[in-house]
Formats: structure tokens, C-alpha cells, sequence
């Protein structure tokens, strides 16, 4: 009977693995999806730094996509690469400082 159940536990170990692999590869192509949606683009919607501050509203999108903000009077244009969406939030990964210092 001790055989048995050294088996059985060996048994079980064996595919316990493979089912947290299956959900943790679900959850990784779920947040891929997500990551992959287009960000949806306004003018005067609010844009944020990776740390939450906010940085200018967006002032208008070129026709490649990219965000325009007026930022100490310039007009810079922000790589739409670097922008997502963060719990709701038009975010992009550069912090102010580099968006200021864009040409």
C-alpha cells in the first residue's frame, strides 16, 4: 500500500506542473491581447507620465497617430510606441522631463 501512494504522489506531481503552465501561458496571451489594442486618441484628453503625473493634454494627433502636446509653449510630438493605456489613463512611458527635451 506504501508503493501505491508514493506512486500516486509522484503521479501527481508529475502533471501538476503542466496545469499551472497551461493557465499561467492563458494569462500571458490574455494580457498580450490587451497590451495589443490600439490606444484610443483625443485631442484635450489628459496625458500622463509612467508615475502618474500628468504631463499635457493632448493637443491634437498627427496623421501618423502621434500624440501632439503644447508643453512650455513647444509643440512636441510624442512617439505613439510610448504610449498605452494605464487603468484608464492615456500614459506614456517617458517621464516629463524627456517629453520637455523631444524635438
Amino acid at each position: 500500500m506504501n508503493k501505491f501512494a508514493a506512486l500516486a504522489t509522484v503521479a501527481a506531481l508529475a502533471f501538476a506542473p503542466t496545469a499551472v503552465f497551461a493557465e499561467t501561458t492563458q494569462a500571458v496571451h490574455e494580457v498580450t491581447e490587451e497590451a495589443a489594442a490600439p490606444v484610443q486618441l483625443n485631442a484635450g484628453t489628459m496625458l500622463y507620465a509612467s508615475n502618474g503625473y500628468r504631463i499635457a493634454p493632448i493637443y491634437r494627433v498627427n496623421t501618423d497617430g502621434n500624440p501632439q502636446v503644447i508643453l512650455n509653449g513647444r509643440l512636441i510630438t510624442v512617439p505613439v510606441s510610448t504610449v498605452s493605456e494605464v487603468d484608464g489613463k492615456i500614459t506614456t512611458s517617458l517621464s516629463k522631463k524627456e517629453v520637455a527635451t523631444a524635438k
